[in-house]
Order: C-alpha cells, then sequence, then structure tokens
C-alpha cells in the first residue's frame, strides 16, 4: 500500500479526490490502491530546554546548548496536544502497514521539515518519494505524481530546515533567558534571532524620526506663459535665507528667456512578475492589507487551484513555464477588468524581461491557473486581480515616456520639467499614472523653442523644510527585510540581495505578527510602531550582535549555501559561538534595566 501525507487535511482530501479515493477514515482516506493522510501543520516541535536538563530559569543553565536535539509533540496549554498525539498515531499506522511513502507537504523548506519530523520520530525506515508541484490544478497534481522525485533529492533541503530550526531555538531560547535574568522582575523579554533585528529596525527608523529636527531652505517659482498655458519653473539653487531667496525674486524680469530644451524618450520596463513579498507590499499599498492577511488569501487561493505555489521567492519563469503564458493570458480575456488588455497582450509578442530559469528558486514566481474563480469574496478578488494584473504588466511592451528639461533665464536661471508618457505599454493593465511627480514637475509643458520669451505671470518665494525618513509600515518593512536593512531602489539589485535578507518571504508575515503578540509593535494607522516595552528592549540591545540585521541576514544566507550542499556542521558550530556571545552580551547588557 502506497501513503500519501500532505501538510493539511484540505489538501489530502483534495489529492485524494484526483486520484478518485472516496473512502473515508478517522484521520485519512481510501482508494484506488492509495491511502491519503495529513498532518495538521507542525504536528512536532524541538523539545523545550527542561527535557535536557535545563531545569527552571538560571544563569547557571547559559548558554543551553544541547548535545543532540529531541523532538516532542506539539504543545496546546502547556500540554501535549490531544488532537496532534491522535493524528500522529493514525499516521504512524499508516505508516507501519505502507510499502512507500510520497510526501505531498507542501514544496518548501518548512513542508520538508514537517515531513521528516514526523518521519524520524516514528523512526520510520520506509522508502518515500517525493511530490514537488507549483500549482494545486487537478493536471498539476497529476503531473507531478508521473514525476515523483526520490527522496533523498530534498537532504539538503532538511539539512537546511533543520539547521534553521534550531539555530532559532538556541538563539530564542538563551538570548530570551538572559535578558530577563538579567533585567529582574522585568516579566519575560523574548528575543529571536530574526524578531530582534526586525524590531531593532522598527525602532531606529521610529527615534530618527520622532527625533528629526527639519532644516528650512527657501527656493523661487516663477510661472511663465505660452499661449495661454502656464508652468512652474523653480530657482535653480536652493536658498539658506529667506533674504537670499528674495534677493533673486527681485531681480525676476517681466520676461524669461527660453534657454535651452532638452527632451528625452525614456523607456520604462515592465515590472518583474510577483513573489510573495511583492505582492504583500503591493496588498499592503493598494488595499491596506497586513503581510498576514495577504499570505492567508493568497494560500486560500492556492489551494482554490486559482493561483500558483504562493510561498515563492522568486520573481523569474523558466522557458517551460512562459511556454503556458500565453493560454493563461488567453483565460483573462473574459476578466471583466483586463479583459481589453488580455486581449491586446495574446495578439503581441511577449516581453521575456521576467523569464530566467537561472533565478527561479524552489518555485517560480506567482501566476494565475487558467482556471476562473467563482464568486470570490472581494478580498480574495482583490488579490487574484494583483496576481493577473501583475502577469499581464509583466509579459507587456515598455512604457514610452517623454521627460521634458527647459531652462528659463529671468534675473536668474530657473529650471522646468515634465514627464509625458507617450506609450503606456503595460502601465494601460491597471491605467495608472506613474508614481507620484516628483515635487515641483508639471503634468504637462507646453511647446517651446530655444530663444523664445515668455511673460513671467507669478512669482514667489517657497518656505521649504527636509522631511525625516518616513516610519515603517508593513509595505516598506517587507521591502527592507529582503536587504537587511539596507535602503535599495533598483529591482533587481535588491533581487540579488535576497539571500542576505532577514527571514524568508514565507516566514516575514509571522514576524510582524509575533512582534504585535509580543506587545513590542504596534500597528498605529498604516504604520508599523514600537511600544514603550519594545522600544525599552530596543536600549538594551541595540549595540549588541543579535540586533544587527546584516549580521543575521547573513545567517539566511548560509542556510541557503546548506540547502545547495553546504557544511551542516560548519553551521552548527558557528551557531553555538554566535550563541555563546550574545548570551554573555545580553546577560551584562540587560542589568542595566534593572535600573
Amino acid at each position: 500500500m502506497k501513503v500519501i501525507i500532505a501538510e493539511k487535511p484540505s489538501v489530502g482530501r483534495e489529492i485524494a479526490k484526483v486520484f478518485g479515493a472516496t473512502t473515508k477514515h478517522d484521520g485519512y482516506m481510501e482508494g484506488k490502491g492509495y491511502t491519503f493522510t495529513w498532518a495538521f501543520g507542525h504536528l512536532l516541535q524541538l523539545a523545550a530546554p527542561q527535557e535536557y536538563g535545563y531545569y527552571g530559569w538560571s544563569v547557571q543553565n547559559l548558554p543551553m546548548l544541547p548535545p543532540k536535539f529531541k523532538l516532542c509533540l506539539r504543545k496546546k496549554d502547556g500540554k501535549d496536544d490531544p488532537g496532534a498525539r491522535k493524528q500522529l498515531d493514525i499516521i504512524s499506522k499508516l505508516f507501519d502497514e505502507a510499502t512507500e511513502i510520497i510526501v505531498a507537504t507542501d514544496a518548501g523548506r518548512e513542508g520538508e521539515l514537517i515531513f521528516r519530523y514526523i518521519y524520524y520520530f516514528l523512526k520510520c525506515k520506509k522508502p518515500f518519494k517525493r511530490l514537488w508541484i507549483s500549482s494545486q490544478t487537478d493536471e498539476a497534481i497529476k503531473e507531478g505524481f508521473r514525476n515523483l522525485k526520490p527522496g533523498t533529492d530534498y537532504d539538503t533541503l532538511f539539512n537546511s530546515a533543520h539547521c534553521r530550526s534550531q539555530s532559532d531555538w538556541l538563539v530564542g531560547m538563551n538570548a530570551t533567558q538572559a535578558l530577563s535574568l538579567a533585567s529582574g522582575n522585568k516579566g519575560v523579554l523574548s528575543l529571536g534571532r530574526v524578531q530582534t533585528p526586525t524590531l531593532a529596525m522598527i525602532c531606529a527608523r521610529y527615534l530618527e524620526n520622532r527625533n528629526f529636527v527639519p532644516d528650512l531652505y527657501y527656493q523661487v517659482a516663477i510661472q511663465p506663459d505660452k499661449d495661454g498655458q502656464r508652468f512652474r519653473a523653480i530657482s535653480e539653487k536652493n536658498y539658506k535665507t529667506k533674504d537670499e531667496a528674495q534677493a533673486i525674486l527681485d531681480r525676476v524680469e517681466a520676461t524669461g528667456n527660453i534657454l535651452s530644451v532638452e527632451a528625452k524618450p525614456r523607456k520604462e520596463p515592465p515590472p518583474l512578475l510577483h513573489d510573495l513579498s511583492s505582492l504583500q507590499q503591493e496588498a499592503n499599498k493598494r488595499k491596506g492589507f497586513t503581510a498576514d492577511q495577504t499570505l492567508g488569501l493568497l494560500q486560500n487561493l492556492y489551494e482554490g487551484k486559482l493561483i500558483t505555489y504562493p510561498r515563492t521567492g522568486s520573481r523569474y519563469i523558466g522557458d517551460d513555464v512562459f511556454a503556458e503564458v500565453p493560454g493563461l493570458i488567453s483565460k483573462l480575456i473574459d476578466h471583466s477588468a483586463f479583459g481589453k488588455q488580455a486581449t491586446l497582450l495574446s495578439e503581441a509578442k511577449l516581453n521575456k524581461r521576467s523569464v530566467n530559469a537561472k533565478k527561479v528558486t524552489d518555485h517560480h514566481a506567482l501566476l494565475t491557473t487558467g482556471i476562473a474563480p467563482y464568486q470570490l469574496t472581494p478580498d480574495l478578488q482583490a488579490i487574484y486581480d494583483m496576481v493577473a494584473g501583475r502577469m499581464l504588466e509583466a509579459f507587456n511592451q515598455d512604457c514610452i515616456k517623454e521627460t521634458t528639461k527647459i531652462t528659463v533665464l529671468s534675473g536668474s536661471k530657473f529650471m522646468a520639467s515634465g514627464t509625458v508618457i507617450q506609450t503606456p505599454g503595460w502601465r494601460a493593465v491597471f491605467n495608472e499614472k506613474e508614481e507620484e511627480k516628483q515635487d515641483g514637475e508639471n503634468a504637462m509643458l507646453p511647446k517651446v523653442v530655444q530663444g523664445e520669451n515668455l511673460p513671467i505671470l507669478n512669482k514667489a518665494v517657497l518656505e521649504k523644510q527636509t522631511k525625516p525618513k518616513p516610519l515603517y509600515n508593513e509595505a516598506s518593512l517587507l521591502k527592507a527585510l529582503e536587504t537587511a536593512g539596507k535602503e535599495i531602489e533598483d529591482g533587481e539589485l535588491r533581487e540579488a540581495m535576497k539571500e542576505s535578507g532577514l527571514g524568508t518571504p514565507a516566514t516575514r508575515a509571522a514576524i510582524i505578527e509575533t512582534l504585535i503578540i509580543r506587545k513590542y509593535i504596534l500597528r498605529e494607522r498604516k504604520n508599523l510602531v514600537p511600544t514603550e516595552t519594545g522600544l525599552a528592549v530596543y536600549n538594551i540591545v541595540k549595540h549588541q550582535r543579535i540586533a544587527q540585521p546584516e549580521l543575521t541576514g547573513n545567517w539566511e544566507k548560509r542556510l541557503e549555501e546548506i540547502r545547495g550542499g553546504a557544511s551542516v556542521n560548519e553551521f552548527q558550530e558557528e551557531i553555538k559561538a554566535y550563541t555563546r556571545l550574545i548570551t554573555q552580551e545580553l546577560l551584562q547588557s540587560g542589568k542595566a534595566m534593572k535600573a
């Protein structure tokens, strides 16, 4: 008998349905010579400190470095979860009867960890194969079963997941106990490998914003007129005092001479396809959805067979998937919002900017599956439309713009700029204009030629002030986490930095929610701001290694290297050394909180 194990009941039942297996049992289904069972996510976890003899919270126990990690059943209210125990017993019985096991947990790091922990906890020795799919459509499932992979192909994926789990335990358990013990009676002060540098980023930005002292500066603006069309030109320089600006204003003449007109066409390539992180950012900007909300909605769409695997960190597809894209686009012709664009694109040559097999990780970028959505809730429809719309944008043509700069001489030099979209290309999908215009930029500029003299209708001194960096919201924080806090605007360069980011696309939403649950941060309108507790913790750890985004981001890169075959032992020893250092640092610095 072949046993197929999925990550959750809904997926297990859906796979059983594809096979025509309809006999229901408690915790599994059966039919056509197969048995289909499931976990409830993580049934097992790394054991608590007391399982290794570290009883109570004591400085003498620190650092806690178990020689070998143990697995235990998931806990509920401090006790073994009875539901998890029951399902694990069912899986154990089925594994004992199996001739072969087929792993159908989510095709990613956590999915692999969920299965392997069950497999090793039950001391199972049966051979197993891996179902690796990026879509839950019936055809994708059938194709996946026709191309099952040897389970050993994913040993390094499990090694990476297991090392991540161990490092989170070592850093989280030791750092939390060290800071809590050192700070006296301030309660449990939870720290974590990824959680703490994320908190540090939020706190540092908040304090920078709060303590920002704006600098005043002045500009002079004039308003030339060309045949009834007015436009604004700004002084070439900024001035520190109002008197300096007033002197320039007083020199403005009744007319302005056009010194130069520089018009440049510019191609704006389409955006890359969405991965989870970029979709979460767009959903936060467009709809105000939290990262966690967006992930939940995407998972719902995935299990409903409407989109491909959502927990992807790639914004590219390979040529094999690209071959299916024309068909996917044609399925959107009846879409109420995108039908016209889908029709036009189905007759055009597709842009291949998002096609690069070398940049595809475990899963390709987010795509629709071609199955038409039916009676979705407004929130689900909004997320589906973001995936579908981005797909149409990504394979569309460049947006062609003309950027014009006009230099006007009227006592001093003044500059006018404006950008006009000549061919919208990909921007026609959502029918949106480009991002906010630069300060002082004109929406439209009249046609003028060098040497023309134009009347100046208005002139004024403008008082301006420098602005602080804005507080993080979920969109900007997710963007910053991709590059461990480094501010990189260029999309492709940011893409290259992903391996050194904080967390993964699949875990960042949970990091934000954890900080909120721990009452370290809260949502204030759209922004993420620290609480008094969060700031107090930050002030203690801000100079410690555990708060450094770059250092922690490097661990994520190392975990990815383990996925490629790098040494597990070397990483484990580095994490142990790191744990010893931060434990000692926190025991020392935490004492400052007692004051």
